[in-house]
C-alpha cells in the first residue's frame, strides 16, 4: 500500500486533528456537542452510513458520452429501480455560472441519462440547480437543457427560488451559523442523482459528486455576497480549513442516491469556472458518492490527502476512499488512466488548511 494510502488511515480523531482543531484547544467532541446541540427541528435526519465493506464503482473510457453512460449506470440499474419505488427522481446537475460550458453539466451527459431512465421511470423527471448566480434558469437556457423539454417528460426546478430548510455550518470563529438549504434535497421521498463532471477547484482542490450536492444546497438569495443572504458564500466563509469542514458537514445530511461523472472533457487549472479543457475520456458511476470522488481525484493525478472533505466523510463512515476498499466493475483499468491535472494556480494557498490552527494568545 503506498504512502498516500496508509495518510488515508486517520480515523475520526485524525480527520479532526487535520481540521486544526486540536492545535486550538478544541477537543473533537466540542465541536461535535456545538453541532448535536442544534434545534431538532432545525437539523435534517442524517442519511445512513454506508454498511462496513466495499464499494463498487463503474468505469469506462470512450469518447461517445451515450453509451459511455449506459456502461457506468447499467450495472446498477436493479439498485437504481429499487431505490426509485414511489420516489420522485430528481437529477442534480451543476453549473457554477450560468455562462461557461465548461463549469457545467454537458447536455448530452443529461441527454444520456434521461434516455437511460425512459423505460425505468414514468413520472415527470425534476432537473435541479442552485448556481452560484441567483437565476440557474439562465443556464438552463444557455446550455441547451430546455431543448430537452422536447423529447422527455421533464420539469426544471431553480433550486434558490425554493424552500429553504435551517441548517447550521460553523463560521470563522467556530459559532454556529444559521443557513437555509434546499428542502428538495433534504426531503427523503426524493430519490436524486448527482450529474457532473471532473473540476480542479480554487478552494478545495477538486470538485465532483460530494460537492455538487453539499454546495448545490446552500440557497442564493442574493448576488450581492455582502448581504448575507449569498449562502454559498458562507460556507466559504471560514476559509479553505472550514469550507472542507463546512462540506462534510452538509455531506452528513446530503448526499446524492446516484452519482456518475462526466469525464469526457475535464477542466484543469483555475476551476471551477475558469480553467481549461482535459481530454480525458472516461465516465465512472456508483451509489458510494465519497468512493466515486475518490476515485476521480485518482485518476486526476490528485493526492487524497490534500482533499480534506472526502478524507472527513471517509473517516466518519459515510463512505470508502481506500483503494482496497473499491471495487471496480469494467474491463477498463482506471489506474491506466490517470491524468496528472494542472491544479489551480493559488494551490499552495489551498494546502494551508493541514497547517495546525495557531490563534492569538490571549493577553
Amino acid at each position: 500500500m503506498s504512502t498516500s494510502e496508509n495518510q488515508l488511515k486517520i480515523g475520526r480523531r485524525g480527520a479532526l486533528k487535520m481540521l486544526g482543531l486540536g492545535a486550538a484547544g478544541m477537543l473533537a467532541a466540542g465541536l461535535q456537542d456545538v453541532i448535536a446541540s442544534e434545534p431538532a427541528d432545525k437539523k435534517p435526519a442524517p442519511k445512513p452510513v454506508l454498511s462496513k465493506g466495499n464499494s463498487s464503482v463503474s468505469f469506462t473510457t470512450g469518447s461517445d458520452r451515450h453509451q459511455m453512460l449506459y456502461e457506468v449506470v447499467k450495472p446498477f440499474e436493479s439498485e437504481i429501480r429499487k431505490g426509485l419505488k414511489d420516489k420522485q427522481l430528481i437529477i442534480k446537475v451543476n453549473m457554477v455560472q450560468t455562462t461557461v460550458p465548461l463549469c457545467a453539466t454537458h447536455v448530452d451527459a443529461l441527454r444520456a441519462l434521461l434516455e437511460y431512465m425512459k423505460p425505468i421511470y414514468k413520472k415527470q423527471i425534476i432537473i435541479a440547480e442552485a448556481s452560484s448566480v441567483i437565476d440557474s434558469g439562465a443556464g438552463f437556457k444557455n446550455y441547451g437543457y430546455l431543448d430537452l423539454q422536447k423529447d422527455y417528460n421533464i420539469k426544471f426546478v431553480d433550486l434558490n427560488n425554493s424552500k429553504g430548510t435551517p441548517f447550521f455550518i460553523i463560521d470563522p470563529d467556530l459559532h454556529q451559523e444559521e443557513i437555509p438549504i434546499a428542502e428538495t434535497l433534504t426531503d427523503k421521498s426524493n430519490y436524486i442523482i448527482s450529474l457532473t463532471r471532473l473540476k480542479t477547484h480554487n478552494r478545495v482542490v477538486m470538485t465532483a459528486g460530494v460537492k455538487n450536492l453539499a454546495m448545490g444546497a446552500p440557497l442564493v438569495r442574493s448576488n450581492d455576497r455582502t448581504t448575507g443572504k449569498h449562502y454559498k458564500s458562507r460556507m466559504h466563509s471560514g476559509g479553505e480549513r472550514f469550507l472542507h469542514y463546512n462540506i462534510y458537514l452538509m455531506g452528513q445530511n446530503i448526499r446524492p442516491d446516484f452519482t456518475i461523472v462526466d469525464g469526457v472533457e475535464g477542466m484543469e487549472g483555475n476551476g471551477p469556472i475558469e480553467g481549461t479543457p482535459v481530454n480525458h475520456k472516461i465516465a465512472l458511476a456508483g451509489e458510494d458518492v465519497v468512493a466515486v470522488d475518490s476515485m476521480c481525484a485518482r485518476l486526476m493525478g490528485v493526492e487524497l490527502d490534500n482533499v480534506g472533505y472526502l478524507n472527513y466523510l471517509s473517516a466518519a463512515g459515510f463512505g470508502n476512499t481506500e483503494r482496497g476498499k473499491i471495487d471496480i466493475i469494467g474491463s477498463a483499468v482506471p489506474e491506466q488512466h490517470i491524468i496528472k491535472y494542472k491544479l489551480h494556480d493559488n494551490i499552495n494557498t489551498q494546502l494551508e488548511w493541514k497547517k495546525p490552527l495557531n490563534p492569538q494568545p490571549q493577553k
